[in-house]
């Protein structure tokens, strides 16, 4: 999974032909570290239908508060350049599936 910048955010997230799924996460979260090892799964299992990345909320806040990010992890997932759905806290993998529904 790759880490995108703010400067990056633009044309990995908001311009891309497939959904992207941006989880919002920081080094000292704890359930973030948790949920990451199942996003990468989801990331090799979907790769054709889905692209995850990620976005450190403490070196691009402005990004997080542009969407609304106030607790981590938060899974958004953009469309079209727009956030079709938020998925706030670490979930076991069935439940992301279950969330992630129709988009994969």
């Amino acid at each position: 999974m790759k880490n995108v910048t703010e400067a990056e955010f633009d044309a990995e997230v908001l311009k891309s032909d497939k959904p992207v799924l941006v989880d919002f996460w920081a080094e000292w979260c704890a359930p973030c570290r948790q949920v990451a090892p199942i996003l990468e799964e989801i990331a090799k299992e979907h790769a054709d239908k889905l692209t995850i990345v990620k976005l450190d909320v403490d070196a691009y806040p402005k990004i997080a508060g542009q969407y609304g990010v106030l607790q981590i992890p938060t899974l958004n997932v953009y469309k079209g350049g727009e956030v079709v759905k938020q998925i706030i806290g670490a979930k076991p993998k069935s439940m992301l599936l279950r969330e992630l529904e129709g988009i994969i």
